[in-house]
């Protein structure tokens, strides 16, 4: 009886335990839908910012199984942002001008508005978890031509600022 009730506490402890971490990371997201709807970023994009231009382009690499982004501007050196497939996630990993790789995984996509979010799994060259990096992305795909980007920077544990860019498609 005792062994029962020790088998039980312990199934109960570990549903509690499992629920409580989906809670954490949200509902599942269906990956393949979500890099599909990227892909069909392939293309040119232009912004105007405070800062001058900003480009991205988009590229399907890798025999269709990532997809390349490029980032310039007037202003700051190109960084690259890869995002693929990994079973039933999609990842990405930003090559970012801080110097470090943080890498991302999709945790929230709504196929009726275009809304993709991404949050932080870890990072690469971060000297410590204080260091900046980007930390969160959220991706909204209004139509064919149009594209926000909203990337939060973090910075001591906590938000330091965050990059909002409408991009036009050139081509």
């Amino acid at each position: 009886m005792k062994t029962r009730l020790v088998l039980i506490a312990v199934l109960v402890v570990g549903a509690i335990t499992l629920h409580a971490a989906e809670a954490k990371i949200g509902p599942s997201v269906d990956a393949a839908a979500a890099f599909a709807r990227l892909k069909a970023l392939a293309g040119d994009w232009e912004a105007t910012t405070a800062e001058g231009k900003s480009r991205l382009s988009y590229e399907i690499v890798s025999g269709g199984t990532a997809l390349l982004e490029r980032e310039s501007s007037e202003k700051m050196p190109a960084m690259l942002t890869l995002f693929h497939l990994d079973g039933e996630r999609l990842l990405l990993t930003h090559y970012c001008v801080a110097g470090n790789q943080p890498r991302m995984q999709a945790r929230a996509f709504n196929p009726e508005t275009g809304e993709l979010e991404f949050r932080l799994l870890d990072a690469t060259n971060l000297a410590s978890p204080n260091a900046g990096h980007m930390h969160n992305v959220k991706i909204r795909l209004v139509d064919a031509d149009h594209l926000i980007t909203e990337w939060q920077f973090y910075e001591n544990g906590q938000s330091k600022f965050t990059e909002s860019t409408q991009f036009t498609r050139v081509r």
